[in-house]
């Protein structure tokens, strides 16, 4: 059982992934009166927003769909001020918690991400290692095994939380934009397997990573002190927090101490590619290696598919 703080923070995650959906039911719902009338796609990215609303009203439509798409809009505005709420009491709980404060340290990592996973996980003391955090969250890869066959592994299982994988995987795509080794590590496996797969083997390297955080105790290595320093800020202010007026705070930050910070993540992902290169480049080690030994040609015979099963006692 998890305790209230937990709980409480459960029902915050919950309570705005509803009002996330409500919103884009609403939005969608624009779209289809637009399309109804074989209308062009729109100009603007968001039809809710300011450049949308103006688009919406220089448009010539019947009576029904005018009040369709005054109606969602309306509704739009009231899901607004109700994520509203639940954003600040969701900064409110992060900035009494230094585990989701030390979450954020990984660039791409945002409030919506960090409480997500810790409402999901709770204590992280749970897991004895990341193997089973990833298994909890569902991103580990089917396995599938019969009798002395060889495994083979299919997609995720993606059991768990179904809403803790898809934030995982939105921080996934912002965490490769930045210059580090998980930004190498999507680049290696995109040219091999493709870019959805890249996508998920970084969440699960998150996952890794956070487990590695939260058990440790640390910040993350890499992490960009600016950034960090401008996210906690935020979270303030969402909070609640007085501004400061006429202080320069934040956000004029010192430029040489970002441009230090991006250096060392650049130096990092080149340490990384190079240990992979070398890892890769490295000769093979032990009987196997050595041509013409037995051990390097495939068994024969019945001990064909006895060879390829581990022993269970390794």
């Amino acid at each position: 059982m998890s305790d209230e703080q937990t709980r409480a923070l459960r029902r915050f995650v919950a309570r705005r992934a509803q009002l996330v959906r409500q919103r884009s039911r609403a939005k969608n719902e624009i779209a289809g009166a637009l399309q109804r009338n074989l209308l062009d796609r729109p100009p603007v990215f968001d039809l809710a927003g300011e450049k949308g609303r103006r688009f919406l009203e220089a448009l010539e439509l019947p009576a029904d769909e005018r009040n369709t798409v005054s109606s969602c809009l309306r509704q739009v505005d009231f899901l607004d001020q109700e994520l509203a709420e639940v954003d600040r009491a969701l900064a409110q709980a992060a900035t009494e918690s230094a585990q989701m404060r030390r979450l954020m340290t990984v660039p791409g990592v945002n409030l919506h991400t960090a409480a997500t996973f810790m409402a999901c996980v709770g204590d992280i003391g749970r897991f004895r290692d990341p193997r089973r955090l990833v298994s909890y969250l569902g991103l580990d890869p089917r396995v599938r095994q019969s009798g002395e066959e060889p495994v083979r592994y299919g997609h995720i299982s993606k059991e768990g939380a179904s809403e803790a994988r898809h934030m995982l995987c939105e921080a996934a795509w912002i965490v490769v934009r930045y210059p580090s080794p998980l930004r190498a590590f999507s680049e290696r496996i995109r040219a091999r397997r493709g870019s959805r797969i890249a996508t998920v083997a970084v969440a699960r390297k998150l996952v890794v990573l956070f487990w590695h955080l939260l058990t440790n105790e640390q910040d993350y290595a890499f992490e960009r002190p600016t950034l960090t320093h401008k996210k906690l800020r935020r979270l303030e202010l969402l909070a609640g927090a007085p501004r400061h007026r006429g202080q320069p705070g934040v956000w004029a930050a010192n430029k040489a101490l970002g441009a230090a910070a991006d250096e060392l993540a650049h130096q990092a992902e080149i340490a990384y590619r190079r240990l992979l290169e070398d890892w890769q480049q490295a000769p093979k080690q032990g009987a196997g290696a050595t041509p013409g030994r037995a051990s390097s040609r495939p068994p024969g015979g019945k001990q064909r598919g006895r060879a390829s099963v581990p022993d269970p006692a390794l």
